[in-house]
């Protein structure tokens, strides 16, 4: 896929405000700090476009981002850990149900990203079980692999398939640019 365009549309508050938005919907979801941003600003080439911080919880809006004047890519909010009062979680984790149980017919995938240290945490499989329980087409991507020794990485592989089923899984490096066009071509195939 060659990204001709990318820009920014609007940040939502209201899931409900995003029913008027016609265009595909590819949505990335993972735990607070995992890369969702970066990994964005690479599949688009576009420093700056979804905003990053080293501080956990920067993202608090459902962020649209127009590529090609043809889809959409969506940075959601992290959940889990993040450095915000507990009503603004409670209130973000409305925000991201609202969003995917809210029965919106244009989301065509999910790419749900883990942490390839740590793996598929108690809050990444909860997530991804209830993706599986709406009819959503989800996408593992395991960030982070350059961050684990190369004699233990097809252990760590085969134990986070393990736990996340048989799902499809991309091994990526945001930092190190590992795995990335393998993503994008399983996840915006449809849109090539």
């Amino acid at each position: 896929m060659k990204i001709n365009s990318a820009r920014f549309v609007k940040g939502f508050v209201n899931p409900k405000d995003i029913e008027y938005e016609t265009l595909p919907q590819y949505a990335f979801i993972g735990r607070s700090n995992v890369g969702k941003s970066s990994l964005i600003n690479m599949i688009t080439k576009t420093k700056g476009l979804a905003k990053t911080s080293s501080s956990p919880g920067h993202t608090q809006e459902i962020n649209f981002f127009l590529i090609n004047e043809k889809f959409y890519i969506v940075d959601l909010p992290g959940y889990g850990f993040a450095r915000v009062s507990a009503a603004r979680r409670a209130t973000i984790s409305k925000r991201i149900e609202g969003y995917f149980f809210g029965g919106f017919e244009n989301l065509v995938k999910v790419v749900v990203i883990i942490d390839g240290l740590v793996g598929p945490t108690k809050d990444d499989i909860e997530m991804i079980d209830a993706l599986d329980k709406t009819g959503k087409r989800v996408i593992i991507a395991v960030n982070k692999i350059d961050k684990i020794k190369k004699s233990g990485l097809k252990k760590q592989l085969n134990s986070i398939q393990e736990k996340v089923g048989n799902r499809i899984m991309v091994p990526i490096s945001v930092t190190k640019r590992i795995g990335i066009g393998e993503l994008i071509q399983e996840v915006f195939q449809d849109s090539l």
